[in-house]
C-alpha cells in the first residue's frame, strides 16, 4: 500500500501525530466537515460544468470603438485670437 509515496508506517504516524493533535473526541467532527466539504466540492464542480453558458458567435457586422479625443481642451474662436 503506497499513497502519495508514504507506506504503511508513515500513515500510521501521521495519524497518531492527527490524534495526538485534535484529541478522540473532535476527531469524529473534523473528518465529518473534511467529508462534507469534499462532497459539496464534487456537487459545485459537477454542477458548473452542466449550467455553462453556449458561447458567443461572432456577428456578420463589425463592432467599432469610439475613438477618443485626444485633445484636452476644445478651442473656441476667442482662445485663437
Amino acid at each position: 500500500m503506497n499513497i502519495f509515496g508514504l507506506g504503511l508506517p508513515e500513515l500510521i504516524i501521521i495519524a497518531l501525530i492527527v490524534l495526538l493533535f485534535f484529541g478522540k473526541d473532535r476527531l469524529p467532527g473534523l473528518f465529518r466537515s473534511v467529508g462534507t466539504s469534499i462532497k459539496e466540492l464534487k456537487d459545485g464542480l459537477n454542477t458548473d460544468t452542466t449550467t455553462e453558458k453556449p458561447s458567443v458567435t461572432a456577428s456578420a457586422t463589425p463592432v467599432v470603438t469610439p475613438t477618443t479625443n485626444h485633445d484636452p481642451e476644445p478651442t473656441t474662436s476667442q482662445d485663437r485670437n
